[in-house]
């Protein structure tokens, strides 16, 4: 059996290595290549291309992007066409992978999706192409599966959310390194320059404002060490950790934290968290009139209700960041309130079970029929 798996981000890399190590549980001898990250290549995969040749933040990054994004997609169909592979696995990053799905349909490839794009956000019309050419959908949002069915008649399985699974072998590891004497403060700006550029430098600056605290960055997996040296040389308080984000999360006494998956990890590890976005100005002007959610963090969106502080634009300043800061570390009752949504948040995501296991399971009982 060949399986041949897209992923384009850092999330993507990590549950799609959970899913090619649970793959691999099953049938040993499978053979898998992807487009993934280091990750995915430590599970067995064999990497095609790395999400940091692929990753770009906004619409007007995109669109100053799109001669080298064609130039991947045009690679990616011929190396498809090549390896011959029995099923076509797509993890989530729906710009490149809608596009491949249905290219890949028309080839007589199964298409199976696992992390479903977000069309219940922007760009539902999106939904009829992908019932077309689409075979199985995975879903790991427990909203999503209703949605689905209700709004478009289409069965689709939920299986949990992957990170449920990666927390809980986290944080049952033992002898974790302390990071710091210093009570820590983890800032998770994201994992693109791009978006790094715009929302660390202010965290950098409340840092100031709490001298006593360490506060760490997490270093995203594609940006080099010379980056983040440069940011960070004016302020004596800070420090950054490479592949340790999960061990600072395990340590850290609250979270500044960009919007995505990042926000919902922190808050599985039971992190007190502000959820600090800002985008470019022509990227957020575009997207405030297309995406149709009331909450840009997975936290909210999944509890609907406001649970997490969200610091959006022209609000994520020093002044509203220091703020909410302040308050989680000294509110008691707020620290409490949030740790009773946080308990329910994860007990809602694992009602599928493990993620990864179902999600493989499922995978080889469809392409075995």
């Amino acid at each position: 059996m060949k399986y041949y798996i897209i992923a384009g981000e850092a999330s993507g890399d990590l549950h799609g290595s959970n899913l090619i190590a649970a793959l691999k549980k099953i049938n040993p001898s499978i053979s898998i290549r992807c487009w993934g990250g280091d990750k995915m290549q430590e599970a067995g995969g064999e990497l095609v291309k790395h999400y940091a040749e692929l990753a770009f933040m906004g619409f007007a990054e995109v669109l100053m992007n799109l001669r080298t994004i064609f130039r991947n997609l045009a690679f990616c169909k011929e190396d498809i066409l090549q390896n011959k592979p029995d099923a076509l696995i797509l993890i989530d990053y729906p710009g490149f992978n809608l596009r491949i799905a249905k290219w890949a349909k028309q080839q007589g490839i199964k298409v199976i999706y696992y992390i479903s794009p977000q069309v219940w956000a922007w760009k539902e019309n999106r939904v009829k192409n992908m019932k077309q050419c689409i075979d199985k959908m995975l879903v790991i949002l427990p909203f999503e599966k209703d949605y689905y069915k209700n709004k478009w008649d289409w069965e689709v399985e939920y299986v949990g959310h992957p990170l449920v699974e990666e927390v809980n072998r986290r944080q049952s590891a033992v002898g974790i390194p302390s990071l710091s004497e210093k009570e820590i403060i983890a800032l998770l700006p994201g994992s693109r320059k791009q978006e790094i550029l715009k929302k660390l430098p202010v965290m950098l600056e409340v840092s100031k404002l709490f001298p006593s605290y360490q506060f760490i960055v997490a270093k995203a997996p594609g940006a080099n060490e010379e980056f983040y040296e440069e940011l960070l040389k004016a302020y004596s308080n800070v420090s950054y950790v490479s592949d340790k984000t999960y061990d600072l999360l395990m340590q850290a006494k609250a979270a500044l934290v960009t919007s995505g998956t990042a926000t919902l990890e922190t808050a599985l590890f039971g992190v007190p968290e502000v959820v600090c976005y800002k985008g470019s100005y022509l990227s957020y002007q575009i997207g405030k009139r297309l995406v149709n959610v009331k909450y840009i963090s997975l936290v909210n969106l999944i509890m609907d209700k406001l649970v997490v502080k969200e610091l959006i634009q022209n609000n994520f300043t020093v002044d509203a960041v220091k703020n909410e800061l302040q308050d989680l570390l000294t509110n008691k009752d707020r620290k409490e309130h949030l740790q009773k949504n946080y308990d329910a948040l994860k007990k809602l995501l694992s009602e599928g079970g493990n993620a990864s296991q179902k999600a493989a399971t499922i995978i080889c009982e469809y392409l075995a029929q």
